[in-house]
């Protein structure tokens, strides 16, 4: 048989996303600062999409206030220290899939509850007037605030006074453009001075000269040297200090044994040098404002209500308000014929608006579902902390509510919760499970290792938890969990091993006396 190439037509099935289907999924996951930026962009290309500024007159028939939903739980009825953290000691923290289907993009609204969100109560199409800012406000010079000094400015400064030869300043403005945010220098001394056409002794000159600037322990290109510069500068440089500087590695293992032989000093000499080092600035250029710091706005705002139930609502400061503007629309198409390309790019612009509303209308509701079903699942945590939260997994709530996987992955991440117990991301309460020593419920992870921090932090000088103990306290308690997992745990907090918080605690203890 000829082996030949044919034609065979064939009929096949597959889901295809179009660009809208792309754009809701896109929405979902970003957060309300992203949402924001995206929103200003869609309605500078679209001329009938217009932001609202201002709140909506009362009295619309569309702005009819929505009752709260209360959200009542199942079981209701049943009623350090810098150098600890940059050394690796102790310190205590509590820290998508791409395919969906179509259905879970926009679930159906019946039997959705409806929570406390006066923007979900607006129609978006008939919302009133833009609102738009006068030119008094844009112009309102008591609104601009001076620009916070950055670090590059103040070594600038300081760069004009110290070095007269403009040669000096050239090569000392070179050598500050390789400090990082913290102040330490990040350069290699041999290259700079070849790229300059300089001596590697003319560089380490001026590099001496800047390491005199203010704040102490600037231009380091070490965490010793950088605390070296500072001790300097207050005269307590002795050679014993140097061999404390010098074996960093000893302190964050507390071998305080070790550096006493090293240090040539007794045991109360020491702690007065480990107090000294507690006292200085380990990244000195932090006090600048280098970058804009962006503070956390929580998406969902939780608050108690009567009977032991909880109002879920929308933050409206974090939901863009936008409206397609019908009346121009008619305007437009009443000039414009059918068929031309002037109707073509009108209808389309109508399209991606409509679309862009009930997107935005969508997400809304999508995260106060979400929220409020982990809000039931958790509210114990809620009312009582952290010991109390239970094991949830995305798959659980996802059931429970009808939606994919995929939709609440996107849907809890870089979003914020505010509860009267602090602000937590969404993906704070999706925890694994810990199973119990009597066939009873699970424990969440993230409890077990809030209960292995309290333990820790609750033990004497003379009787230090080693990992072993943690297990058959635990297991006391019904938690069936295996030695690494604890050691896991453990190390996951940044928190150190038995036979080194022996040391310090001892330490401290007879530094107390």
């Amino acid at each position: 048989m000829a082996l030949t190439a044919t034609l065979q037509p064939r009929q096949s099935q597959s889901l295809v996303m179009t660009p809208q289907l792309m754009q809701s999924i896109r929405l979902l996951q970003l957060t309300h600062v992203e949402l924001m930026q995206y929103v200003d962009a869609e309605v500078e290309k679209n001329p009938l999409l217009e932001r609202v500024v201002e709140d909506a007159p009362a009295g619309s028939a569309d702005d009819a206030p929505e009752e709260p939903v209360n959200v009542q739980s199942p079981d209701d009825s049943n009623n350090t220290d810098w150098f600890e953290n940059d050394l690796g000691h102790s310190g205590s923290e509590i820290s998508a899939r791409l395919d969906a289907a179509p259905e879970d993009v926009f679930p159906e609204d019946a039997g959705t509850p409806v929570l406390n969100a006066p923007e979900l109560a607006i129609n978006w199409k008939s919302m009133p007037g833009g609102g738009g800012q006068s030119s008094d406000a844009l112009h309102d010079m008591d609104g601009f605030a001076e620009r916070p000094q950055t670090l590059r400015d103040h070594v600038s400064e300081q760069i004009a006074f110290a070095f007269v030869q403009a040669d000096e300043r050239i090569i000392a403005a070179d050598i500050a453009d390789h400090l990082d945010p913290a102040g330490y220098l990040q350069m290699d001394v041999e290259e700079v001075a070849v790229r300059l056409n300089t001596t590697h002794s003319t560089i380490e000159r001026i590099l001496s000269a800047l390491q005199e600037f203010e704040p102490a322990g600037l231009f380091a290109r070490s965490l010793s040297e950088c605390l070296a510069i500072q001790l300097r500068r207050k005269n307590r440089y002795d050679p014993a200090m140097r061999s404390l500087v010098d074996h960093l590695d000893l302190l964050a293992r507390r071998d305080f044994k070790t550096l006493k032989k090293l240090c040539g000093v007794d045991e109360t000499d020491l702690l007065d040098m480990l107090a000294e080092i507690r006292a200085l600035d380990p990244k000195p250029g932090n006090r600048f404002d280098g970058a804009n710091v962006q503070t956390i706005v929580a998406d969902v705002t939780v608050r108690p209500a009567p009977k032991q139930t909880w109002t879920v609502e929308l933050n409206a400061e974090t939901l863009p308000r936008v409206l397609v503007s019908e009346t121009y629309f008619a305007h437009v198409s009443s000039t414009t014929a059918d068929g031309t390309d002037d109707r073509a790019y009108l209808n389309e612009c109508m399209r991606d608006a409509n679309w862009l509303t009930r997107s935005l209308d969508q997400r809304a509701r999508t995260i106060l579902k979400v929220s409020s079903e982990i809000v039931t699942r958790q509210s114990q945590f809620l009312q009582n902390g952290v010991s109390h939260l239970r094991p949830l997994t995305l798959k659980a709530v996802a059931d429970a509510i009808g939606m994919h996987e995929s939709t609440i992955s996107r849907v809890t991440s870089n979003k914020y919760m505010a509860t009267p117990r602090g602000i937590f991301e969404l993906k704070f309460f999706f925890t694994a499970s810990i199973a119990s020593t009597d066939n009873g419920d699970e424990h969440s992870s993230e409890a077990v290792r809030h209960r292995i921090r309290e333990m820790i932090n609750a033990e004497s000088p003379q009787k230090v938890l080693s990992d072993d103990v943690i297990v058959g306290q635990l297991k006391d308690d019904g938690i069936e969990i295996a030695r690494r997992t604890v050691a896991k745990y453990r190390e996951a907090m940044n928190i150190a091993s038995s036979v080194q918080r022996r040391r310090e605690k001892k330490a401290l203890a007879r530094a107390g006396q």
